[in-house]
This record gives structure tokens, sequence and C-alpha cells, in this order.
């Protein structure tokens, strides 16, 4: 009974995975963009550590999701819910998605951040004035 409560839960789990593998692909999800250049030079240490996160992020976040549906699960055995819970607190901390911060890619500032361009709003408006952004234009009227 609980061999097939448990490969019943993994065949749901699996193409749960799929399916946010494809949006994680396809940038349904912001914080992640896995077709980023490969970069050598940082700003400082606080971009080593989110450029971590979010590598972490996208190698566990399969693992995460099944787990996480498998805790959630009302109806599931507490037996099994807790193995998920411990699976779950198994993974690394910063595997979650709450640990990744967007930062400007030029500065590594944190906030005011231009999500289109992850640049931060002075840099960005610094670009736009001597146009090198594609796309923008100072506004006139």
């Amino acid at each position: 009974m609980a061999t097939t409560i448990m490969n019943r839960l993994f065949n749901i789990s699996s193409f749960i995975c799929q399916n946010a593998a494809q949006l994680l692909k396809n940038g349904a999800n912001n914080a992640v963009k896995l077709d980023q250049p490969v970069r050598k030079n940082w700003t400082d240490w606080r971009m080593i550590k989110d450029n971590k996160r979010r590598k972490l992020l996208v190698q566990h976040a399969p693992d995460r999701l099944r787990m996480q549906a498998v805790k959630k699960n009302d109806i599931l055995p507490a037996e099994i819910i807790e193995i998920g819970q411990k699976m779950l607190e198994q993974l690394p901390r910063d595997s979650g998605i709450t640990r990744v911060r967007n930062r400007c890619a030029i500065t590594s500032r944190p906030r005011g951040i231009v999500t289109r361009w992850r640049l931060s709003r002075i840099v960005w408006r610094s670009l736009a004035d001597y146009n090198k952004l594609s796309g923008v234009q100072r506004a006139m009227w």
C-alpha cells in the first residue's frame, strides 16, 4: 500500500518538476535566468554569493518542488509527510527562491533594480542618457 502511494507520488512530482523546468527554461521565473553568459570578474563578494545561490536554486529546484508538494499534501499519511519534511530539511538553505536577491549587474546595488536589464536605476539612467540601451529613449515633450 505504501509503495503504491510512493510510486504515484513520484509520478506526480516528476510531472510537476518537468513543467517547472520548462517554466525556468522559458524565462517565466524572473529570479533565475539560465542562459546568462559566464562571468569571471565580480564587483564584490555579494555578487559571488548571489551567483552561488542562483546555481544552487537551479540545481535543487526539482527536488525542492517535490518535497514541498509532499509536505503540503493533506491526503498522504503522516509518515510520508514527515519523510518529505526531513528530505526538505536536508537540502541546502541557499537553494530556496527567497535567498536569491536581484542585484545590479554592474555595481551590485541590491535596491532599485530595473528588472528587464538587471541594472540599478542609477546605472540604467546614465546608460539611457547616452543611448547605450536598446529600446530606451528619453522622454521629450
